[in-house]
């Protein structure tokens, strides 16, 4: 990470507004680094375990797009923030099949299909526009981690592209854990461009979080899901 983007990300910014300020400056920094526009990451705040009252400063804060793992959590605070114009929920964890139906209710995006049932449970949904979707990758052998395995990712991205109901945006992961995070962000844009005959406008990249973002801007990532870096510690669970 570049300097000044590891001071911006130094411990003494304490307030919602000065942690959101420092990692926009350290994803800016780290663009510049790689050679990048800025403009070409988008940054997603993860705010799972905060209640709606963070997501309401954050929208005061300028920012419109949200990402959370675990319903029905997400599907409240997108009904307790449905008066606030424009704002956009990114759905990030896995889904078990029978709720499928249930978050694309209230999400516009969902970052971790990996699996052919996943996708046919979402074929019937009845939204004004497509859904749009991720196809999330298995960075390890362990099958029990999210994500489809590189092997089977074709298969997989030509059911997506099959169903109407969907659109696809590109592919996700996550980094493994205790493992250098560079070579599973190179390998996803790698995987990114074997997709391309199949899927030429699934060109997006969904991958890096607090720890790892700059790293998989080096590697292209058009889309960051940030979480403690921003809205802090968790809060305390009663």
């Amino acid at each position: 990470m570049p300097e000044q983007a590891a001071e911006a990300l130094g411990q003494g910014h304490q307030t919602l507004a000065e942690r959101l300020s420092a990692v926009q400056t350290a994803i800016r920094e780290s663009c510049l680094s790689a050679g990048r526009d800025p403009s070409e990451v988008t940054l997603i705040p993860v705010t799972k375990f905060h209640g709606p009252e963070l997501v309401a400063d954050l929208v005061d804060l300028g920012v419109r797009r949200f990402a959370e793992s675990r319903h029905p959590e997400a599907r409240d605070k997108a009904a307790a923030l449905a008066d606030r114009a424009d704002l956009e929920w990114h759905f990030v964890g896995q889904i078990q099949t029978k709720k499928a139906r249930q978050i694309a209710q209230y999400v516009d995006a969902v970052h971790s299909i990996d699996r052919g049932g996943l996708v046919d449970a979402l074929s019937s949904i009845e939204r004004a526009h497509p859904l749009r979707v991720f196809v999330q990758v298995n960075m390890t052998p362990d099958p029990a981690r999210g994500g489809v395995q590189p092997a089977e990712l074709e298969a997989l991205v030509e059911q997506v592209l099959r169903t109407e109901s969907l659109d696809l945006q590109g592919l996700m992961c996550v980094a493994p854990l205790g493992e250098e995070p560079r070579a599973a962000f190179a390998e996803l844009r790698a995987l990114g461009q074997r997709i391309r005959p199949l899927a030429p406008s699934a060109t997006a990249l969904s991958m890096g979080m607090s720890n790892d973002f700059a790293e998989a801007i080096e590697n292209g990532a058009t889309h960051l899901r940030i979480g403690a870096a921003i809205t802090g510690k968790r809060p305390e669970r009663t």
